[in-house]
């Protein structure tokens, strides 16, 4: 096994900066940013502690191969060139996935199929198996073309690193994790305020910044598909987690919501419990039009409803009205909102005095700050 490797951390549109700062500041080499990603260089331990610590990426990748194709016996050769042996035992099911834009190569499927021919086809001549059960655990390959150039990657997180493993029931238009700990960071708050969510939901946000301000890794109570690589094994896996938990710490926190829907505040309480933040993280049902607070400085951070349906959208923008009420009784305060109305300035009645722009999931969004 090699001591470095060649790494990718996708991340959704507008987070690629985030991530990239997480990667320096774990001391990770070669760290790049560019659209939907950052490349870097780590070994196999860092690897593991990326998936831990990282609060911000979809998944951690090994880059294995990347070049320019245009047929698929290109792809054959790519795909073989890649020293295989090093991730696998042949014993590993090879989960091959495919995606194709703007290429020579458009054809997902066939794309899946060469690739995983290629890959035994290394395997055999590299460990002498002429038979491969692919009964084991499983090595997750992706094959990203674009503008034919063709990455393959080693997907080492599993799921996605959203799947905190708090979550396990969902309300209403959830919330990614990975952007309400975005939303957290970019906000101004920091651990020594009081942050409020007035539209909590299912308390995505304040378990995030509850995480941030505690140390606590969002990775550590989930496991990862790089844990079972047949390489890895001898990894020091349960060391390095145990080292990441015993760096958690417990501030002093304000770190409250509400919700108009007993349902949601219901789900939030669920998950602020399966997520061990009984006690530093509270919520309760109140709409937001009754919330007044005592305390002279804080910050608002909430994801309310977008209204993208016609339908929807006069009470979503009397809403945003609402929140800027809010705002004027809490004068010390600071609020920010997620929203993807471009007219909810104008509704909210006030110029924000940033903004920035943000996905939620294929949806484009601003992120204003008041």
């Amino acid at each position: 096994m090699r001591e470095k490797l060649p790494c990718y951390a996708s991340a959704a549109f507008g987070l690629e900066g985030l991530v990239a700062g997480e990667l320096r500041n774990l001391k990770l080499a070669d760290v790049k940013a560019e659209n939907g990603g950052v490349r870097f260089s780590a070994s196999p331990e860092d690897l593991f502690l990326c998936n831990l610590r990282l609060h911000f990426c979809d998944r951690v990748f090994i880059l294995a191969a990347e070049a320019v194709c245009t047929s698929f016996e290109e792809l054959f050769r790519l795909v073989f060139s890649v020293p295989w042996q090093e991730f696998a035992d042949g014993s590993e099911a090879f989960m091959v996935s495919a995606k194709c834009a703007r290429s020579r190569l458009m054809s997902p499927r066939d794309c899946q199929s060469i690739t995983k021919k290629a890959i035994l086809e290394k395997l055999k001549k590299a460990l002498h198996l002429s038979v491969f059960p692919e009964k084991g655990p499983q090595l997750p390959v992706q094959v990203s073309v674009h503008s034919d150039v063709v990455r393959i990657l080693i997907n080492t997180s599993g799921e996605a690193l959203s799947r905190r493993g708090y979550r396990t029931w969902n309300g209403e238009a959830p919330l990614r994790e990975t952007l309400a700990a975005a939303l957290v960071h970019l906000s101004p708050w920091n651990p020594s305020l009081p942050l409020y969510d007035p539209c909590c939901g299912t308390g995505t946000i304040l378990i995030e910044a509850a995480f941030m301000a505690s140390r606590i890794a969002p990775g550590i109570r989930r496991s990862f598909v790089m844990e079972q690589f047949a390489p890895f094994r001898t990894l020091p896996f349960s060391v390095l987690r145990a080292a990441v938990a015993a760096e958690a710490v417990s501030p002093a926190l304000s770190v409250c919501g509400s919700d108009i829907d007993p349902e949601a505040v219901e789900l939030s309480r669920r998950h602020i419990r399966q997520a061990n933040l009984t006690g530093t993280v509270r919520t309760e049902t109140l709409p937001f039009q009754q919330l007044t607070l005592s305390e002279p400085k804080g910050v608002f951070i909430c994801n309310p409803p977008y209204g993208e349906r016609l339908s929807d959208q006069k009470s979503c923008r009397l809403l945003y009205r609402d929140l800027h009420a809010l705002l004027l009784r809490h004068p010390g305060w600071s609020m920010c909102v997620i929203s993807s109305d471009p007219a909810f300035e104008r509704s909210f009645g006030k110029r924000s005095a940033k903004k920035r722009r943000l996905y939620n999931g294929r949806l484009e969004c601003t992120y204003y700050i008041f």
